[in-house]
């Protein structure tokens, strides 16, 4: 089972207001007790109202009451930007709102998550990173439907610019950072692009079809290999 999708189950399972044992959880999610122990502090930092430690039992301090949301991704980039928008000009009590309801928007939501790149915490990145990422977002939907080559500028972790050509794939989102992944010809193989680093983006007029070893399909293989 995907982290997300575990931690959106644990939700489920708390929300009578009852104790429920680690070890309960555990055999209802087909997990480890430590895992159960993991989740369930993810849960805390990101501002879900739990309360319990290990040994004792956990349960749900605060009911939550709204409905499960299906969002596309446009409505996501659309909700992220607001508040986006909050967290960097808003007074300080709409700030902290914000960043709360951000939080635990990522602990819930039911998207298809694999092991982020490492020292990517979940949901740390500041407000202005997703911000940021929004520039080229409808250029990356397009040449993603379209199957259209991209040119673009990326900046590295230490800001080093490099010039790629790439086959835009599919976008992902983690905890306040899009991604996109993506077949890079530059290195012959997937890479992640962070969209906030992208300093530059033309399309291209070359469009590309499915090959054996760049597709999504095989991307996905990859990463469930792993």
């Amino acid at each position: 089972m995907r982290r997300t999708d575990r931690l959106f189950d644990l939700i489920l399972l708390l929300r009578d207001g009852r104790l429920h044992r680690a070890e309960d959880l555990a055999r209802q999610l087909e997990v480890s007790v430590r895992t159960v122990y993991r989740d369930m502090e993810t849960l805390q930092l990101s501002g879900v109202p739990v309360a319990g430690e290990r040994g004792m039992g956990y349960m749900m301090t605060a009911p939550i009451t709204l409905p499960p949301l299906n969002l596309t991704l446009v409505e996501l980039e659309a909700l992220h930007l607001g508040m986006a928008i909050v967290g960097e000009v808003a007074d300080q009590e709409l700030q902290r709102a914000a960043q709360s309801l951000s939080a635990k928007i990522d602990a819930v939501l039911p998207e298809d998550r694999t092991t982020p790149p490492t020292g990517w915490g979940f949901a740390v990145y500041p407000f202005k990173d997703a911000a940021g990422g929004f520039r080229f977002m409808p250029q990356l939907r397009t040449a993603i439907r379209s199957r259209q080559k991209l040119s673009i500028t990326y900046a590295t972790a230490d800001d080093t610019p490099s010039e790629r050509i790439i086959r835009p794939l599919q976008m992902e989102y983690w905890g306040r950072v899009w991604t996109v992944s993506a077949w890079c010809e530059l290195r012959g193989d997937f890479r992640m692009f962070r969209a906030d680093r992208i300093r530059a983006l033309k399309p291209l007029a070359e469009l590309f079809v499915e090959e054996r070893g760049k597709s999504l399909a095989d991307l996905h293989a990859r990463e469930t290999s792993t």
